[in-house]
């Protein structure tokens, strides 16, 4: 990679970084690489292979190919029903991403689950971010903390509920119809 497309691609990174609020130390660890590499590679004095960028990448919620675009800034987005990309979720739930990559402050999914079904039979945690999760349709309890402690959250159509996302979480369809929801974290998550 020549010179000035190292330093191109290293102010991209730092970008991204910036724009997902990382720290350098942060971004380090989600791509496991030492904090002095990222730095390096952010002020183009060093290049990555294409392993290192497939991590670093990910841990900035892009593709590869993005990191190479110099298109960082955006005007508006329409994103139709049907374009949505959908995210594995499990049986009998549907995750779609709302907010567009490369996500800024704050990501958003728009989620179907059919009736008796879960985001899991166990609670999960992502980073530590604000989450809020609004039911559209149906009925969904919303359990948070650990498993053996955590305490259920009876909600239905315009409730929701706010909480870290690094308290264990889960969701479970306890309606006779299908629930629609939204969950919404700022900032994003890897």
């Amino acid at each position: 990679m020549a010179e000035s497309e190292t330093a191109r691609l290293g102010a991209r990174i730092r970008a991204y970084r910036t724009m997902r609020r990382l720290t350098v130390r942060a971004l380090a660890v989600e791509a496991q690489a030492s904090p002095s590499f990222i730095s390096q590679l952010e002020r183009g004095q060093t290049s990555a292979s294409v392993g290192m960028l497939r991590r670093i990448a990910q841990a900035l919620g892009l593709t590869v190919a993005e990191l190479f675009s110099d298109e960082i800034e955006v005007g508006h987005r329409v994103v139709r029903r049907e374009q949505r990309p959908t995210l594995p979720a499990g049986p009998g739930v549907r995750k779609f991403l709302v907010s567009q990559r490369p996500l800024r402050g704050v990501e958003m999914y728009a989620g179907e689950l059919d009736p008796g079904a879960s985001t899991g039979d166990e609670p999960y945690t992502h980073g530590d971010s604000q989450e809020i999760f609004l039911v559209l349709r149906g009925r969904v309890a919303v359990w948070l903390g650990p498993p053996g402690e955590s305490v259920a959250h009876a909600l239905g159509p315009g409730d929701s509920v706010e909480y870290r996302t690094s308290v264990p979480h889960r969701a479970v369809n306890d309606g006779d119809e299908v629930a629609e929801v939204l969950w919404v974290v700022s900032p994003p998550t890897p």
